[in-house]
């Protein structure tokens, strides 16, 4: 009974988090609109409102095309692996009934987002094309570039706060959140999750204007719906979580999801007002300016909780 109940809420969450992609999608599109002063999509249903399920009949009842020579098995295998870890970081979710009650959920999440650079990787090699294997390599590089810088900044806060666990975070900033403490940190990590999920400034992965749409360009139909939901899903993902750490975490109050629907409408702002960064300059800010900041953090940290311990013992 207990597993069945585990199984109902799990599918539960999956579906709410596969709904909350579909109208992040229409929301960015919206924003982009008002953005270039232009409607964004006003007539499927009222006000739009029914865009995102009639796009996703249409990816998913188009032709599936895949090239001749490409290594099928992985890149059909690819989008599905991708899609699959989006959602399987989602059971972190700090439910103060614990769901999973996860002790080492932030090691989960390394984890996960660590596996996430080999579906890019795949995806980019099997289609077997020149442009889908320059995207997948700059994926790897900046994803694995940024992971480095996140989870040092992971590491201060786990040294503050003194556990993996998701739900210390939320009684840790009972009086006062983490990002007023560490407001410089947090917006490394903004930076660092906009890197980390492939989005404006840093989308050298999909550029269109060099590498016509990098790793998916040979995808079509559900293999590119299933990249393009993967992807949405680790930016509500990314939001969840710097709300849980940064802003006070309390998952069962209406105030946590404005703040999760502000945090990803902020990554759409970004979309729509930044250009695309150099490659080299993206490279260059990875490791000579958010690894030294979250290194000297981590040290400042770890030094301010052996101060508290000789206080206190």
């Amino acid at each position: 009974m207990e597993l069945f109940l585990l199984f109902l809420i799990s599918l539960i969450l999956l579906i709410c988090v596969l709904v909350g992609v579909a109208f992040l999608t229409l929301l960015e599109r919206k924003v982009l609109g008002y953005v270039h002063i232009r409607k964004g999509p006003n007539k499927v249903g009222f006000i739009g409102i029914l865009q995102p399920f009639s796009d996703a009949i249409k990816l998913f009842t188009s032709e599936q095309t895949f090239p001749l020579t490409s290594n099928y098995i992985s890149y059909y295998f690819a989008p599905v692996f991708s899609l699959f870890l989006s959602l399987l970081i989602w059971m972190i979710l700090p439910y103060l009934s614990g769901l999973y009650s996860f002790e080492l959920g932030l090691l989960f999440f390394l984890g996960c987002t660590s596996l996430g650079v080999y579906t890019l990787m795949i995806a980019g090699w099997s289609s077997n094309s020149n442009y889908s294997l320059l995207g997948g390599l700059r994926a790897v590089a900046q994803t694995i570039s940024y992971e480095v810088s996140l989870a040092l900044i992971l590491l201060s806060f786990i040294f503050l706060v003194g556990s993996y666990n998701l739900l210390s975070f939320y009684y840790f900033q009972n009086y006062i959140w983490l990002l007023f403490l560490t407001f410089p940190l947090s917006m490394v990590w903004f930076t660092s999750c906009l890197a980390e999920t492939n989005r404006t400034p840093f989308d050298f992965a999909e550029g269109e204007s060099e590498l016509v749409s990098g790793f998916n360009v040979e995808y079509s139909s559900g293999g590119f719906a299933l990249i393009f939901l993967a992807e949405y899903a680790s930016i509500l993902f990314m939001s969840m979580l710097f709300c849980v750490i940064f802003l006070g975490g309390d998952v069962n109050s209406l105030m946590f999801y404005l703040k999760l629907s502000f945090l990803s409408f902020l990554f759409i702002w970004v979309r729509g007002t930044l250009p695309r960064f150099r490659y080299d300059k993206l490279m260059y800010l990875a490791w000579k300016s958010f690894l030294p900041l979250s290194l000297n953090y981590l040290i400042f940290f770890l030094g301010f909780k052996i101060f508290l311990f000789s206080l206190l013992f």
